[in-house]
């Protein structure tokens, strides 16, 4: 065997160990195709989701702000019904 074809002979061998390596690892892995479609579907809804929280975070503030001002209002009709009973009693 000449140094050619030991040569060939030892890259036909790695060729042939490279193949099922990379054959394992799409097994393993799956179709790279349905995973691409996979990661681009997962990166719309993280997408869709993100912007959901920043609604969600955004109206729980006017919603807070909204429940402090009836809070306030609240806390004022009652000082003015105590106010009233209070000037009740004394006449």
């Amino acid at each position: 065997m000449s140094v050619i074809e030991a040569a060939a002979s030892r890259l036909e061998k790695a060729t042939r160990r490279l193949e099922g390596a990379v054959e394992g690892l799409f097994e393993r892995s799956g179709d790279p195709v349905l995973l691409r479609q996979e990661l681009s579907a997962m990166m719309d809804d993280r997408a869709r989701l993100a912007e959901q929280l920043d609604e969600s975070l955004a109206r729980e503030k006017e919603l807070q702000a909204l429940a402090d001002e009836a809070s306030e209002a609240l806390g004022s009709a009652i000082a003015e019904v105590r106010a009233a009973l209070g000037r009740e009693g004394r006449s």
